[in-house]
C-alpha cells in the first residue's frame, strides 16, 4: 500500500506542472486531428468539502509506477463533481484518486500507512491490499468526447 501512497502524494506534490502541456508527449496530441476530450465524473462522495487529487495515466506502465500524462485538483462542494480533460492522445487510460477532505495536500493515513481519506480508481475498480489491477481499472479514449464515471463507493 506504501507504493500507491508515494505515487499518488507524488501526482498531488505535481499537478499544477501535470496540467502544462509537455513538449513530445501525451499532452501534445491537442495539435493532432485525433485529440479527445475525457469528461470525468466522480460520484458518491461523502464529505462536501476539500478537493479530489486526480492522476491520469496512459498504458499499463504508467498506472503501474509510471508518471501521470495528466493532474487535477478538483474542489468539492456536494456528493458529486466532474472535471475536463482535453488535449489527449486516443489510446487505454487508468485514473488514481484520493478525496483530500482537509484539504492539506497530500493523501493522510493510519499508523500502519493504510490511507483515511477516501480513494477510488477508473472503471470504480476495486484495489485488494493496494491499487486497482491496471486491467480493471483501463478505459479506452477515443477520439471525439469521451466519459468515465469514478463511484467513491
Amino acid at each position: 500500500m506504501s507504493r500507491f501512497i508515494q505515487i499518488i502524494a507524488a501526482a498531488a506534490l505535481t499537478l499544477p506542472v501535470l496540467a502544462l502541456p509537455v513538449p513530445g508527449s501525451v499532452a501534445q496530441a491537442s495539435a493532432t486531428a485525433e485529440a479527445a476530450t475525457l469528461t470525468i465524473s466522480l460520484t458518491d462522495i461523502e464529505a462536501p468539502q476539500g478537493r479530489i487529487m486526480l492522476a491520469l495515466y496512459e498504458g499499463a506502465a504508467g498506472y503501474d509506477g509510471g508518471k501521470p500524462v495528466r493532474g487535477a485538483a478538483i474542489e468539492v462542494s456536494g456528493t458529486s463533481t466532474s472535471t475536463v480533460i482535453t488535449g489527449l492522445a486516443p489510446g487505454l487510460y487508468g485514473v488514481k484518486l484520493f478525496h483530500d477532505v482537509n484539504g492539506n495536500g497530500k493523501m493522510d493515513t493510519n499508523p500502519f500507512g493504510m490511507p483515511v481519506e477516501p480513494f477510488a480508481f477508473s472503471n470504480s475498480a476495486k484495489g485488494n491490499m493496494g491499487p486497482a489491477a491496471w486491467d480493471d481499472a483501463k478505459f479506452e479514449v477515443k477520439s471525439g468526447t469521451n466519459n468515465q464515471t469514478i463511484s467513491f463507493k
